[in-house]
């Protein structure tokens, strides 16, 4: 079973670790997330 992510990983390295390409992960409002934003930020921002 595959673990979870962290919550303080960067948007850069879980494009990488999964493989992604780059501007997959994006913010709330649809433009693209900068690579140095964590995970837990982006989280916080959806749920408002």
């Amino acid at each position: 079973m595959p673990r979870k992510d962290r919550s303080d990983i960067t948007v850069g390295s879980i494009e990488k670790k999964h493989g992604l390409p780059k501007g997959t992960i994006r913010n709330p409002d649809g433009r693209k997330a900068r690579k140095d934003k964590q995970l837990k930020t982006i989280k916080k921002q959806t749920k408002k």
